[in-house]
């Protein structure tokens, strides 16, 4: 068994970035989730133990500290390690770095396990998996969730095929695409400096949720509900341009 942390060296594509090649956030949110799956099946629990008997990886929290963004070209360094399993939830850490060694941004999640059938988390008492956690060095932190977005009036929006994934709904990376296409263009032109997103309960497909956005002077707080709550997304912008 791998007791190593989690370490992957990665060249930024054409299709990983934005028109101001910068990293896409939802290719970013796709990167941190691999990691944290191909880490787990490398400390002994991979599908044989959870997707084949019916359990399913999901993320329920993530934040992101961000110095900059990764750009077109550039190759990066991705370190991840699991935090303590604490009931019901796993925490994972991880830090992007450039080719120097120079942080650019880390970040947090908290995963939980669900059943196939039933769509309700599980207890490692269920399940079997338990992890560890690992030491890192660098700073890790409990992701907080973002408030939720109250100012403008929600628009009705369908889960389509495209972006639902393997657990049968729809794949939390792709909210991400939503906001940034809902965030007015002078946002961004911004530089990104933190990031809160909070996933309450999943979308099938064909699905329908309200989405309500609200612009801050120096933030975005994107939102989608049903009768119940979704997801959260917040966003932290700094002055002037990268």
């Amino acid at each position: 068994m791998n007791l190593d942390a989690y370490h992957i060296e990665y060249k930024i594509l054409s299709s990983d970035v934005d028109l101001n090649r910068r990293l896409r956030l939802s290719r970013l949110f796709t990167l941190l989730q691999e990691a944290a799956i191909a880490h787990t099946e490398a400390l002994g629990f991979g599908r044989d133990k959870t997707l084949d008997r019916g359990w399913l990886w999901v993320v329920a929290l993530q934040q992101l500290r961000i110095q900059r963004l990764p750009r077109y070209d550039e190759r990066i360094v991705l370190d991840s390690v699991p935090g303590e399993t604490m009931h019901t939830l796993f925490p994972r850490y991880y830090r992007i770095s450039d080719a120097s060694g120079a942080e650019l941004l880390t970040a947090s999640s908290i995963w939980t396990l669900m059943n196939a059938r039933t769509r309700t988390m599980a207890s490692p008492q269920e399940t079997g998996v338990l992890i560890h956690g690992m030491a890192a060095d660098w700073d890790c932190f409990f992701p907080r969730p973002p408030k939720a977005a109250v100012d403008e009036a929600p628009v009705s929006w369908t889960v389509p095929y495209s972006v639902t994934d393997l657990n049968g709904h729809m794949n939390n990376a792709r909210y991400l695409d939503l906001a940034v296409d809902a965030m007015p263009p002078r946002l961004r032109e911004l530089p990104l400096r933190g990031l809160q997103a909070e996933y309450a309960a999943e979308l099938r497909l064909g699905d329908r949720m309200e989405l309500r956005a609200q612009e801050q002077e120096k933030g975005f707080l994107f939102s989608g509900f049903t009768d119940k709550r979704i997801f959260r997304l917040g966003f932290e912008f700094a002055p002037g341009r990268e």
